[in-house]
């Protein structure tokens, strides 16, 4: 297929270029910021419109609500190129209120929308197994499958309607920042009760607490290596949609409160562009101590 591809950044490239390998043609958007790789793997042409006019697909991976309102139906958006007939993926994770206007407001241009939002990081995107959680109608998924198990192997049509696959990344959210201030918690308890954090990590790996967060994460607690992955101000922008919805539907979500002021602690201290995983600098501000012996 001819694909085009709106937001080559962290997660976004390896997703295009995990593409390009299954044999799909890219086209691009023109931008400083478009590496090497991207060009030669690439068509690139002037704007969004112009990758709309050219493109079969086109997938949006862009940090948030605003940035695919503005792709889509700014000046130069998707829209203004679309051809009846074309279809529309948002990979983002952003509002499963606004996926549903924007699908609608695509739908009026005779075309197809999907809100796939994706889990598993920049390892996940570059090894092509990323968890992708989809909503919008059948055969619209079934024409966009292909392209999925080219960039992930976990994916799941959550429902016909569209938003169904940002509500379930919202889920996921929630899941993934309780499991890093449980891990957080854990590992500094650990270590301040006189534990080795590394030999206690290795142990609960083969309990009933191993996840992937334990896996992966933990390790970064304990490098002290927070270089992103997913930043943490992503992280707090999913956790506002999860908070906003709850009140909408008149929900109590405590413990996702509190994981938010944990984000919110790190990034009054600088931390907002660090790793999610930073999650642990919160808690061990709160106990002045460092599980790694530098200052917390």
């Amino acid at each position: 297929m001819r694909i085009g591809f709106i937001g080559l950044g962290i997660m976004g490239r390896p997703m295009a270029l995990n593409l390009k390998n299954a044999g799909h043609t890219l086209i691009v958007p023109d931008r400083a910021s478009l590496t090497e790789e991207i060009r030669g793997a690439a068509e690139v042409v002037a704007d969004a419109k112009s990758v709309a006019a050219k493109a079969e697909v086109v997938i949006l991976m862009v940090p948030d609500t605003p940035d695919v309102e503005g792709v889509l139906f700014g000046p130069g958006g998707v829209a203004e190129g679309l051809q009846s007939g074309s279809l529309v993926i948002d990979m983002s994770s952003i509002s499963p209120i606004a996926t549903k206007d924007f699908a609608k407001r695509i739908n009026a241009k005779g075309c197809d929308y999907l809100d796939a939002p994706v889990s598993g990081g920049e390892v996940g995107a570059k090894q092509a197994t990323l968890t992708i959680m989809v909503g919008g109608p059948d055969a619209a998924f079934a024409r966009a499958k292909p392209l999925f198990e080219a960039m992930g192997k976990n994916i799941t049509h959550v429902g016909a309607e569209n938003g169904a696959g940002q509500t379930c990344k919202v889920a996921n959210q929630i899941i993934v920042a309780l499991n890093l201030q449980a891990v957080s918690e854990a590992l500094v308890f650990a270590a301040r009760a006189g534990a080795d954090p590394a030999k206690v990590r290795q142990a609960l790996m083969g309990g009933f607490a191993s996840s992937r967060i334990l896996e992966v994460h933990a390790e970064r607690m304990l490098k002290g290596t927070f270089n992103p992955g997913f930043r943490i101000r992503l992280h707090q922008k999913d956790l506002n949609l999860a908070l906003g919805a709850a009140k909408e539907l008149n929900l109590s979500l405590p413990n996702t409160a509190i994981a938010q002021q944990m984000f919110a602690s790190c990034a009054a201290h600088g931390g907002a562009d660090l790793d999610h995983s930073a999650m642990v600098l919160a808690i061990e501000g709160l106990a002045n101590f460092s599980m790694r012996g530098d200052k917390a």
